[in-house]
């Protein structure tokens, strides 16, 4: 079931009803904020967003207690989130810094009001730092590490997978890379293919500072997560556990599979005309409202000023002669009806680790871009398998 017209503006709505379960929305609030919207006005859509946060803030500030400010908070952070997503580009830079800044302020104050206060993280990374977030559920507890998209920021991941998590008795550490939340925002830092570098850093500063089991840690990624993890496993021989949620194969190659045959193969052949029109084309497509929308966005997360820039940095995003280098045990998965996963069984084919692969599918709800109409499903099933891949040998 649609509730807009347009396909990329109701998957963003999916996306954040599907955070409901973990307190990242409310329905009826959801479903108020559709109400005066109406074909691919992105001004509208930030406006009616930004309502919505500013209307759960005003329940978070008139809570009576504890429990419910929290919730307010998270759902005022998700929906600021939500306002900004579709401003991810140079031109409109500012409104999507001032929602993810003002998403950000409220998913803060809902993680300091948590049963056990969640631990913001400033991980030193090539002479500045990253951000974080830790949540502890106790000593001794195995630990996954989350690493998101092109689109999300770390506290975002909070409410797809870490409320999950601590519910299962995993520590969660959220991290923000480069090109993504703060470390796109506040730090300038750029998109770049070596997530081994990145995730090297952030378990450098989990080991040494926050006391976890250095033999129990697993990293979780989602969307461009599901490729920058394997990536990331291909050359860090510390992690325990891979899940990547609707992995992609090959970001150049899914990327030419969208367009008509013979200007694939010129490109491929770095044809000069097949260049110019791939240049013509994308500048055309950059402009549309919502069909432009994941360019602009490319652009602007790898700090590039055009189409034809943007694609060939795509050119370094492959796991070829790396998917056979990951030694830890491997869960993937990708969803019936979303071609960005399209070339997970690409990458499963080349594992030569221990691996389990899924397909979740529309019949049970969850077809879409990782699972959002059918998280639970998506927990119980990633969850399970990491619960025996991380389990303590028995004496």
């Amino acid at each position: 079931m649609s509730l807009l017209d347009d396909a990329l503006l109701d998957a963003q709505v999916l996306r954040t009803l599907g955070t409901a379960a973990a307190g990242g929305a409310e329905p009826g609030e959801c479903l108020a904020a559709l109400r005066d919207l109406r074909g691919t006005d992105l001004g509208a859509w930030y406006t009616a967003w930004s309502r919505a946060g500013e209307r759960a803030l005003r329940l978070a500030a008139s809570a009576g207690d504890r429990t419910a400010a929290r919730r307010a908070h998270l759902r005022a952070a998700n929906y600021f989130r939500t306002a900004g997503v579709m401003s991810l580009a140079s031109a409109t830079l500012p409104r999507a810094a001032e929602a993810d800044a003002r998403a950000r302020a409220s998913f803060s104050r809902a993680f300091e009001l948590l049963d056990v206060p969640a631990q913001r993280l400033r991980i030193p990374f090539e002479g500045g730092t990253l951000p974080g977030w830790f949540f502890r559920a106790g000593a001794g507890r195995p630990t996954v590490l989350l690493t998101g998209g092109y689109d999300g920021p770390c506290e975002e991941l909070y409410l797809l997978t870490g409320a999950a998590a601590l519910e299962r008795g995993y520590n969660v550490l959220a991290f923000d890379g480069p090109g993504q939340g703060a470390a796109l925002f506040e730090h300038g830092l750029r998109m770049r293919p070596d997530w081994e570098t990145v995730v090297g850093a952030v378990l450098d500063h989990a080991i040494d500072h926050l006391a976890i089991d250095p033999e129990r840690i697993a990293l979780i990624g989602l969307s461009l997560g599901a490729h920058l993890g394997p990536r990331a496993a291909s050359a860090e021989p510390r992690l325990a556990a891979l899940i990547a949620d609707c992995g992609s194969f090959d970001l150049y190659e899914a990327f030419l599979s969208r367009l008509p045959a013979p200007l694939a193969t010129g490109l491929r052949a770095d044809r000069r005309w097949a260049r110019t029109a791939a240049a013509t084309l994308g500048s055309r497509l950059a402009a549309k409202p919502t069909a432009g929308w994941a360019l602009r966005r490319g652009m602007l997360v790898h700090g590039v000023s055009t189409p034809l820039e943007y694609l060939d940095a795509l050119r370094d995003y492959t796991l070829r002669g790396r998917a056979e280098l990951i030694a830890c045990p491997t869960w993937i998965c990708n969803a019936s009806n979303d071609d960005i996963g399209a070339s997970a069984p690409e990458l499963v084919a080349r594992l030569r680790c221990p691996h389990t692969f899924v397909t979740f599918t529309a019949a049970d709800g969850a077809g879409d871009h990782c699972e959002a109409g059918a998280r639970s499903a998506y927990h119980a099933a990633s969850f399970g398998w990491l619960d025996g891949a991380l389990a303590t040998p028995t004496a």
